[in-house]
């Protein structure tokens, strides 16, 4: 078993397993009880285009991953993000910088977490999901595989001024697989969207939405609301 390549000033908690060429960069902290898998990378500082929006920011401070922790296999954690105790980081995850998730939330596999996104407790993003930049999803969210998060109607030919708007995702909703949600809507506490619905209108609590563009159809039953499920 190969040791861990750790950078200057990693902190290494009580416990902590490494698989397979481990990575490690200055400065990273890593709780107790972590297991990190073969092949990920940890703390890297993020290289940014002379356009993006960030490119004029201080460097970001170490990566914190909180007690218990898992990391799975070929993921990809930036310098700046914070990782709640117990939480999964699925195999080839991507999580960038200023990023958030909260404890025992699990971010599954290939899934894209933009830079400033702030993940919850007990969130559970799903396979080949992109949270796109400033996206903020409470606890308890649900996002199906493939559903997608925008921040941008003018992709890309705005000036400096222009203000990038994630989603926000509400306690509680559940997002459907292959979902489209455009810049800056908001879908409410216990809300629904249905697989592969666009979603361009704000969607109210516990609405159910449906459809090209999505329509709301109906409310969430009562039967149906997470405390009934817990």
């Amino acid at each position: 078993m190969s040791e861990p390549v750790l950078g200057e000033g990693a902190v290494v908690g009580a416990g902590v397993l490494f698989g397979e060429n481990v990575v490690v960069h200055p400065g990273t902290v890593i709780g107790d009880g972590c297991v990190i898998e073969d092949n990920v990378v940890l703390g890297k500082v993020p290289k940014l285009a002379r356009t993006s929006a960030s490119a004029d920011r201080a460097a970001p401070p170490p990566l914190e991953i909180g007690e218990r922790a898992t990391i799975c296999s070929g993921a990809v954690v930036f310098a700046g993000a914070r990782i709640g105790d117990r939480a999964i980081v699925g195999d080839q995850a991507y999580v960038r910088e200023r990023a958030v998730v909260g404890v025992d939330s699990v971010v599954g596999r290939g899934t894209a977490v933009d830079n400033d996104v702030r993940i919850g407790e007990r969130c559970k993003v799903q396979t080949m999901v992109y949270l796109t930049a400033f996206s903020v999803l409470e606890d308890d969210v649900f996002v199906g595989p493939c559903a997608m998060t925008t921040n941008d109607d003018t992709m890309s030919r705005h000036g400096p001024d222009y203000e990038l708007r994630g989603a926000t995702l509400r306690r509680a909703c559940r997002i459907g697989g292959g979902a489209v949600l455009t810049p800056g809507v908001e879908i409410g506490e216990e809300g629904f969207v249905a697989a592969g619905a666009l979603v361009t209108r704000d969607v109210p609590p516990r609405g159910v939405v449906l459809g090209v563009p999505a329509r709301v159809v109906r409310d969430v039953p009562d039967e149906d609301l997470l405390e009934r499920w817990r």
